[in-house]
C-alpha cells in the first residue's frame, strides 16, 4: 500500500547538540526543558571528554557553557530559559504546559552566592 508508512515522530523535530556538565545547574535546566518538550538531543560531557570540550569552544567562540546547537545555530552560554525561549520563538516546538522537571536557570553548585556572614573564630 503506498503512502500506509508510519510517521517517524523524530523527523520534524530539531537536531540538538548540547555541550553541557554533568551536574550543573544550568546544564540541568538544559536537559529538563529536553525532556519537557520530548526533543531528542545529544548530550556531549565537556568536562569529562576534552575533544567535546574544545569542539564547543571551537563552535561558540567561548569557553562558558552550557552551549546548545540547534540546527546548526548555536546558543552559547545559554539557561534552560533561553534554550526554551528560543525554541518557541522559531517554531521548533510547540508550547506547553508541562511543568519542567528540574529548574531551569539555576547555577552550578560552584557559582552559588557565598553567604553574607562571616564566622570568626577567636
Amino acid at each position: 500500500m503506498a503512502g500506509c508508512y508510519p510517521l517517524d515522530a523524530t523527523m520534524n523535530k530539531p537536531k540538538i547538540i548540547a555541550y553541557l556538565k554533568p551536574s550543573c545547574g544550568w546544564s540541568q535546566g538544559v536537559r529538563a526543558i529536553m525532556r519537557k518538550y520530548d526533543l531528542p538531543f545529544e548530550d556531549r560531557d565537556i568536562i569529562n571528554d576534552p575533544v567535546q570540550r574544545q569542539e564547543m569552544i571551537q563552535k561558540s567562540g567561548q569557553m562558558l557553557s552550557p552551549c546548545v546547537e540547534v540546527n546548526g545555530h548555536m546558543l552559547p552560554d545559554v539557561s534552560g530559559d533561553e534554550v526554551e525561549a528560543y525554541l518557541l520563538a522559531n517554531n521548533l516546538t510547540s508550547k506547553n504546559e508541562r511543568a519542567a522537571d528540574a529548574p531551569t536557570n539555576a547555577p552550578c553548585a560552584t557559582h552559588e552566592p557565598e553567604s553574607s556572614w562571616m564566622q570568626i573564630k577567636r
